[in-house]
């Protein structure tokens, strides 16, 4: 059994997409587990490769199912509880960050400013596992009853800074629109409210707003058939950098050299004020780096995807 441990959210699995699949093709004749949160699993069964889901929540003591594998591949973090939590499963080899106060010396030294798709392929390299970081498409899923060629806007975030200001979406929901867009706002039950102000004020119908009720499945589904993706920096975007679906992500106060999408895909456009000074941000609302993005802005980001598709459909036919 070779074990992998990434007991996060759906950002940190699709960014771990590429090290899961390089750890299944050196090892394809061992059962590839992986402990992550069982909510997981419609986006464990579209990365491909995991033979088996092992719900874990958090740091503690591990499942008996993880018991004695082959290898413990640590794609959680630095250490020391996700290192001594995996050395409690008893492996043959963990492979991991080096940590000393965890009592590993073994592997890379750890980069805090590393982009976390190449965070993880540089550590399986370092043990002669080659990962291609540029993996990163997921399968796509049956449609279901989502709505196809819909524009997919998700306001919200578990970081509050992380939220662009609820009032710049209904303008840019309102634009769109007249743009010709069908808008629709996802996010989760907690979300439902801002989706529905967001909607009231973008003049929206009511069934536009379908935070609260998507699933992980038929979330994945509608954004792998959506026209458009504007988000924050969250677990959304990177379902549309998984499905290539056109994209533009506002990033602050996390930089997007940390966890943007890919370069050389002009299809998804990571925005960014985070470079020079800013004042201290007092904790409340959108954080100054995200703040400092206007809906014109955006509307001009929108308008650069959908040419890169427009021009990228035209050169494949």
């Amino acid at each position: 059994m070779i074990l992998a441990l990434r007991a996060l959210g759906v950002g940190d699995l699709a960014t771990a997409a590429p090290a899961l699949r390089a750890l299944r093709a050196a090892h394809p004749d061992r059962e590839l587990v992986l402990a992550a949160p069982g909510w997981l699993a419609p986006l464990v069964d579209l990365v491909g490769g995991v033979d088996r889901l092992v719900p874990t929540d958090g740091l503690g003591r591990p499942d008996p199912a993880l018991r004695t594998p082959h290898l413990a591949v640590n794609l959680h973090g630095r250490g020391p509880e996700s290192h001594r939590m995996l050395a409690g499963t008893r492996p043959g080899r963990l492979l991991a960050y080096a940590n000393r106060e965890a009592g590993h010396h073994d592997g890379p030294g750890w980069r805090a400013d590393e982009h976390e798709v190449d965070r993880w392929c540089r550590l399986l390299d370092w043990y002669g596992i080659p990962a291609d970081r540029a993996d990163l498409d997921l399968r796509r899923p049956a449609p279901g009853g989502v709505p196809s060629g819909v524009t997919v806007l998700h306001p919200g975030s578990k970081v509050p800074a992380k939220r662009w200001p609820p009032g710049r979406f209904a303008a840019l929901a309102r634009e769109l629109a007249a743009r010709g867009h069908r808008v629709v706002l996802t996010g989760s039950p907690d979300e439902r409210a801002t989706a529905q102000w967001i909607a009231d004020g973008a003049g929206l119908p009511a069934d536009a707003v379908l935070a609260g009720r998507t699933d992980l499945g038929a979330l994945a589904a509608l954004v792998a058939y959506a026209r458009l993706v504007v988000s924050g920096d969250t677990g959304v975007a990177h379902l549309a950098t998984g499905y290539r679906t056109a994209s533009v992500v506002l990033f602050g106060p996390v930089s997007p050299a940390r966890w943007g999408p890919p370069p050389g895909r002009p299809r998804h456009r990571a925005l960014w004020a985070g470079a020079g000074e800013w004042p201290r941000w007092n904790g409340v609302g959108s954080h100054p780096t995200l703040a400092a993005i206007g809906v014109d802005e955006v509307v001009a980001a929108v308008a650069e995807v959908e040419r890169a598709v427009r021009v990228s459909g035209a050169v494949a036919a």
